[in-house]
């Protein structure tokens, strides 16, 4: 999209955000300047606007402007760690509602995808929508066995209409990158690039379903976490049908009392599900809010949750999520030395910095919190103002750690909801000790270890070769003159992981011939001397191969 072509739409940003009285968003933008000599032909200031607060006039502002502005909206909302507490807790409440397509239309999508008439699909399909969002609609039907399911049908035109505003979207976050005075602080493009991440992920329905059937097998007793069961023969990549659940939003406290559930319980097992999803399976719901958590009213004794809308899911590198254990636990045992030397050496942050300095800032935002009693500490809160005095120390922080930032808010504000008084340390803090335990143990690490052993013994005959190659560009002194200081970093880097390689392969590859040799020539000395030097051996290849990044 050219310039020209983005003025008349950027103009009409402009004019809705004059509307309600957003004058330092448009006086921030170079580009909008001039228009306050237009401000008189551009939209008026709205009279019922003027005792609203900036982060309610800015919501309404957005959903005026659409859907995508919408998304966008939500999206800015997990970003407490750039975006003011007042503006983040507003649009935390935008809500994706537009009016309903027609239900022939939907009709018409199912049957082209799925090559079959809705009558044959079907025994009964509803036209009229049980709910409406900017990307997708929800039909209920009836199976031809009678079984309920839900239809979720994508909106028609909706990849045109998105890739439309997505450009507009970027050309704001360019001018906004250009010339709003916190560019660097807020990263427009960053954001943007969030957006359009999300959207595309939303585009295609059978990855959702995709998402829905591994989290249902991660939770597959349904004690603690149920998933709606996906109907693969009715789902294709813009028609996604999934199993009929009945339950009350996890907000609907009035519901959930009549129901009889404990809510203590209810809010404490929330908790452990999160922290199960993120450091047990590696794969978390990331869209968490009350609309998408439902609670089965129909479990009294052992309540459960009810998981909706599998759009937006998580995951973490493994090294993250290792490292990111680690630093809770650091923080529930207020070992902030330990928080700082694990900042560095996750990378997260440069290996030149003071160490002293980052942890007595750590101290400096954590010990004011634990002065109050542990049910009053915000958990969400702290890892927020963590993350927001980390900048300051040049924080890498990736798009999976927001989306897990963002999960985190919504889990403790549903925890809250239904137990004012819920002790979130005392209960994640038990949770995380022993998934680490399960997940680090020798058990563990012998089964990955068997687990990897053919591939290792496929790779065994290449050491040699890489043996020789290093020896012999180590003879003749071959290297490359190189300036640029990022390369340079790079090719140390690499020089060291070949090192650790050549020499834990050379270690291994000794170990490995010399349990050979115990077992033909010395079995009078039993099994156990060659298995452990194989083990050994093994252990070797393991800690000297290299690692994908």
């Amino acid at each position: 999209m050219t310039p020209l072509k983005v003025v008349p739409r950027l103009l009409r940003v402009a004019s809705v955000l004059l509307a309600y009285r957003l004058d330092e968003l448009v006086d921030a933008t170079h580009l909008y300047r001039p228009l306050k000599l237009l401000r008189p032909l551009l939209a008026r200031p709205r009279a019922n606007v003027a005792q609203l607060s900036r982060g309610e006039r800015l919501r309404l502002a957005l959903t005026e402007l659409g859907p995508i502005f919408v998304k966008a909206g939500q999206v800015l909302s997990t970003r407490r760690d750039l975006v003011p507490a007042d503006i983040a807790d507003e649009l935390s409440l935008l809500q994706d509602r537009v009016t309903p397509f027609p239900g022939a239309e939907a009709r018409a999508i199912v049957e082209q995808q799925l090559n079959a008439s809705t009558d044959q699909l079907y025994a009964h399909f509803d036209e009229t929508p049980l709910a409406s969002a900017s990307i997708a609609q929800v039909h209920a039907a009836t199976l031809r066995d009678g079984r309920e399911v839900v239809v979720k049908v994508l909106r028609p035109g909706i990849d045109a209409q998105i890739a439309r505003d997505v450009k507009l979207l970027r050309s704001l976050g360019e001018l906004a990158q250009r010339w709003h005075p916190n560019a660097d602080k807020i990263r427009p493009l960053d954001v943007v690039a969030e957006v359009e991440k999300m959207l595309e992920n939303e585009l295609d329905l059978q990855r959702e379903g995709a998402s829905a059937s591994l989290l249902k097998r991660n939770f597959a007793s349904g004690v603690d976490l149920y998933v709606p069961s996906v109907h693969w023969e009715l789902t294709a990549a813009r028609v996604l049908t999934l199993e009929r659940v009945s339950g009350v939003s996890s907000d609907d406290i009035a519901a959930i009392d009549a129901a009889g559930i404990d809510r203590k319980a209810l809010a404490a097992k929330g908790v452990r599900v999160f922290y199960e999803q993120v450091f047990r399976d590696n794969f978390f719901h990331a869209d968490a809010h009350p609309g998408n958590i439902w609670v089965d009213t129909a479990r009294t004794g052992e309540p459960r949750f009810i998981a909706l809308d599998f759009g937006i899911m998580g995951s973490l590198p493994e090294a993250d999520q290792y490292w990111l254990a680690q630093n809770f636990i650091a923080l529930f045992e207020r070992d902030y030395a330990r928080i700082a030397q694990l900042h560095v050496a996750a990378g997260w942050m440069p290996a030149t910095l003071r160490l002293d300095e980052l942890e007595a800032a750590v101290r400096t935002v954590c010990e004011p919190y634990f002065t109050r009693p542990l049910s009053q500490i915000s958990l969400a809160e702290l890892v927020v103002k963590l993350f927001q005095t980390a900048r300051r120390f040049e924080l890498t922080l990736q798009p999976q750690l927001i989306l897990l930032q963002k999960t985190l808010l919504n889990i403790e504000g549903v925890g809250r909801m239904l137990d004012p008084e819920i002790d979130i340390w005392a209960v994640a803090h038990p949770v995380l000790k022993r998934i680490l335990r399960e997940r680090y143990s020798p058990l563990r690490t012998l089964r990955d270890v068997r687990k990897r052993l053919p591939e290792w013994l496929h790779h065994a005959p290449e050491f040699p070769e890489l043996v020789r190659d290093a020896l012999r560009q180590a003879g003749s002194g071959e290297q490359r003159v190189v300036s640029d200081p990022l390369a340079l970093a790079l090719l140390h880097d690499n020089a060291r992981r070949q090192h650790k390689l050549l020499a834990c392969g050379l270690l291994g590859g000794a170990l490995l011939i010399g349990s050979a040799l115990l077992w033909t020539l010395a079995p009078q000395h039993g099994v156990w001397p060659p298995l452990g030097t194989g083990a050994a051996g093994l252990l070797a290849f393991a800690i000297g191969w290299p690692r994908s990044r």
